[in-house]
């Protein structure tokens, strides 16, 4: 199944360098011309762009955007391609209107966010005639929003492309974020202040000027610490770069640092829990495991994940691109996905690996072709 899988995504590929656009009839791109996109605002108070191109194939895209730090502008994000082109004017330029929304708040906003995406299809149908098909795409927080919505809301939408998003458990992505803190703490100690379920508000406000310099100097006085650290955390980092170590450990503590205390706001407590939890691969993981802090997750919180759960019942295509390297959502949430997915409709899922390290970071060419093959699907 993957070896076709490759084979069909390298195809959609060599076509989006071509500039042939191998599609079925009725998504064929006929000549377009991007045109300015309209803002306004939805009825969640979260604001919208449409964008509308002469010669429309008579579809719509739309889009959701990653997760951004609470305190941030709400905004558009996520708009522009690896290669620096603007995602609403390639789009338009293949013929398809272009639509995303701001979310009505930043931070933990996944649920909130599915909600501002079917409004943002009502706002469009209400501007312009009804599409003849409808496309969610997203990347990261995003993509748990549109595989949420791939399941809950196949009337909406005719296929969905997720890119590097924590599609398979949410609830294990909190706990890899979760755990790789305690790890840190305890192989470099006395460097973050407050506890991993409790960050004091001036670690997000010098994290740049204070606490990233203090990591990073850590990391290099103490390389097989680092490394270390790494190994019993699960998380990825490119052997032949070992750059790649730092920026692991910094992303992971990043959204420690400006995630945790939103989510526990929302969530109505802490959602981390590592009181059961084994830890292997370090030097002494007896010494690790009686000497790590431990957390119990609170009640409250864990029920009100159960509505980030994904179910795995698609009735629509669902594609999706993850890097296998990457060290903010880790590969293995596809695999989880494709064991939940149900066994009827796994022809559905289409998981797209690419061998590389880093979050998201895909090429354009990469980001088109699972796009191309997303509206390819009959």
């Amino acid at each position: 199944m993957i070896s076709v899988t490759k084979r069909c995504f390298g195809r959609i590929v060599i076509a989006a360098v071509l500039g042939i656009v191998l599609l079925p009839s009725p998504a064929r791109a006929q000549v377009a011309i991007p045109q300015p996109c309209v803002d306004g605002t939805l009825p969640s108070g979260a604001l919208s762009r449409i964008c509308m191109p002469i010669g429309w194939n008579g579809q719509l895209v739309v889009f959701a955007h990653g997760y951004v730090a609470p305190g941030q502008p709400i905004a558009f994000y996520n708009l522009t391609l690896p290669d620096g082109s603007s995602l609403p004017d390639v789009l338009q330029s293949l013929g398809f209107a272009f639509a995303t929304t701001s979310y009505r708040q930043n931070g933990l906003a996944i649920l909130e966010g599915a909600d501002d995406m079917l409004e943002l299809v009502a706002r469009f149908g209400e501007t312009h005639s009804t599409p003849l098909r409808t496309y969610v795409s997203a990347v990261s927080e995003g993509s748990l929003v549109a595989t949420l919505l791939a399941e809950r809301s196949p009337d909406v939408f005719f296929g969905a492309l997720a890119t590097c998003g924590p599609i398979g458990s949410f609830n294990a992505q909190i706990d890899y974020i979760g755990n790789f803190r305690v790890l840190f703490d305890y192989f470099f100690p006395g460097i973050i202040p407050g506890s991993p379920i409790a960050i004091p508000p001036a670690v997000a406000t010098n994290w740049y000027l204070t606490y990233v310099p203090a990591i990073i100097a850590a990391l290099a006085a103490n390389p097989a610490r680092a490394v270390e650290l790494l190994r019993v955390a699960k998380a990825p980092f490119d052997h032949a770069n070992p750059s790649t170590i730092v920026n692991t450990a910094l992303d992971a503590l990043w959204y420690n640092v400006f995630a945790t205390n939103d989510a526990i706001l929302r969530l109505g407590g802490n959602p981390f829990g590592n009181r059961l939890t084994l830890y292997f691969g370090s030097t002494n993981d007896l010494r690790l495991n009686i000497l790590v802090r431990r957390f119990t997750a609170a009640p409250a919180a864990l029920a009100a994940l159960r509505a980030y759960r994904t179910s795995g019942d698609l009735r629509i295509p669902l594609v999706t691109l993850h890097t296998t390297g990457d060290d903010a959502i880790p590969i293995w949430q596809e695999l989880l996905y494709l064991l939940k997915a149900d066994p009827s409709g796994r022809g559905r899922f289409i998981p797209l690996p690419v061998a590389r390290y880093g979050h998201c970071s895909f090429t354009t060419n990469e980001v088109l072709g699972a796009f191309l093959l997303t509206v390819s699907q009959p």
